[in-house]
């Protein structure tokens, strides 16, 4: 038994008056499963400034519920086209912050509208220096007694964040630094914020591991900040960091990183040649005028999403209701692209909204009919992983 209904939407994606409970539930779905988020180069990034951001956190911690940020940056991204953990550990994120002048170059390239540098350490000072709510952090990483010093620092100066623990675990593995002890010590501090000072690859996979056994809400890597925090290595001067020559300091200060930039550098540029320079001219062609159309077919234990048209833009959102539907009845949801024309980076941040909305709810997504054409479209962003789900 299966029924099937369409939506057409204009060129703005102008949709039917709808009433006031339906415009809610766009509401909530936009919260729940969109954000605004876009794909860029296989990862989700989103586009938020520190003022929504904050705010974003205070809910999370309002709620008390898991709520985790990453904060990419070219060592990320680099590392995320090798590591499918490492990846998995943004794609599960609540939220990503664009934490690197290169990621922001390539959006400009690529007319994402992520202009803003959001960084952990920018982030951690902005936390430090609120007076109108202060949060309580758990310290977790670093190296010695950083974590325990930047602490007492902390409670001292009576600023935006309240240490209520502070513990370096050592070297081990991730499973060895996830004891019932550590994870134990951790939530029975009341922290609304956990700031992780691992390495990246280690406090992302660290994350994914414990995201359900931690009650700490806001859960968050911020890499070499606990050192600035400590005073052990200076930051680099404003001046540096806006330009994008943030990695010539951080050599300065720490020459053995020069391996790391060197590697990551070379992977870049062959992004950039490979990927980043073909999107570029593509996305400055006229488009082919097409109107964007979804049509439903309602089936046993699934829902299939036929789109035509260009998907770009705001007009993707209007997947959202569908999905969110599908995912209260219990329903896999299958998109067919095969009469698409179209697609943008919108597209793929909705796409992977709607792939995380539906794996919390132990749901799978599957994409069909995509075209040879389609296909390399998903390989040069990156994205062809969606392409074998379900």
């Amino acid at each position: 038994m299966s029924t099937l209904q369409s939506v057409r939407l204009g060129p703005r994606g102008a949709s039917p008056e709808r009433s006031d409970s339906q415009i809610a539930d766009d509401n909530k779905d936009r919260r729940e499963v969109a954000r605004d988020l876009y794909g860029l180069l296989g990862l989700p990034v989103d586009a938020i400034d520190f003022r929504s951001l904050i705010r974003a956190m205070d809910v999370a911690v309002e709620k008390r519920k898991p709520f985790l940020i990453s904060t990419p940056n070219v060592n990320f991204l680099i590392k995320s086209q090798r590591n499918e953990t490492f990846r998995a550990s943004m794609l599960l994120s609540d939220l990503c912050l664009a934490d690197g002048m290169p990621l922001i170059w390539i959006a400009k390239l690529l007319r994402i509208p992520i202009r803003e540098r959001v960084a952990g350490a920018d982030l951690f000072g902005r936390l430090k220096s609120r007076t109108d709510k202060r949060l309580r952090v758990f310290l977790f990483g670093g190296t010695g007694d950083l974590v325990a010093t930047v602490g007492k620092k902390l409670n001292a100066e009576q600023c935006g964040l309240e240490c209520v623990g502070a513990l370096n675990p050592g070297f081990g593995s991730v499973e060895e630094l996830s004891s019932p002890d550590i994870i134990a010590q951790i939530n029975a501090s009341g922290a609304d914020l956990l700031a992780v000072f691992l390495n990246a690859e280690k406090a992302q996979a660290w994350l994914l591991l414990n995201h359900f056994s931690l009650t700490v809400p806001v859960r968050a890597q911020f890499g070499a900040t606990i050192n600035f925090e400590a005073g052990t290595i200076r930051r680099a001067p404003p001046l540096l960091r806006s330009t994008g020559f943030e990695w010539l300091w951080r050599i300065k200060e720490e020459p053995y990183l020069w391996r790391r930039y060197w590697a990551d550098g070379k992977a870049l540029l062959q992004l950039l040649c490979a990927c980043v320079l073909p999107l570029a001219i593509a996305t400055r062609l006229p488009l082919q005028r097409a109107v964007f159309a979804i049509q439903v077919g309602h089936h046993d234990k699934r829902v299939t999403l036929s789109l035509s048209g260009n998907a770009t833009s705001e007009q993707v959102d209007s997947l959202l209701p569908v999905v969110r539907q599908a995912a209260k009845e219990s329903r896999a949801v299958n998109i067919d692209l095969s009469d698409l024309h179209q697609l943008d980076s919108r597209f793929f941040g909705v796409l992977m909204g709607i792939r995380t909305h539906l794996a919390r709810e132990g749901l799978p997504l599957t994409i069909t009919g995509v075209s040879p054409r389609l296909r390399r479209i998903f390989q040069l962003n990156r994205f062809e992983f969606l392409l074998s789900d379900g």
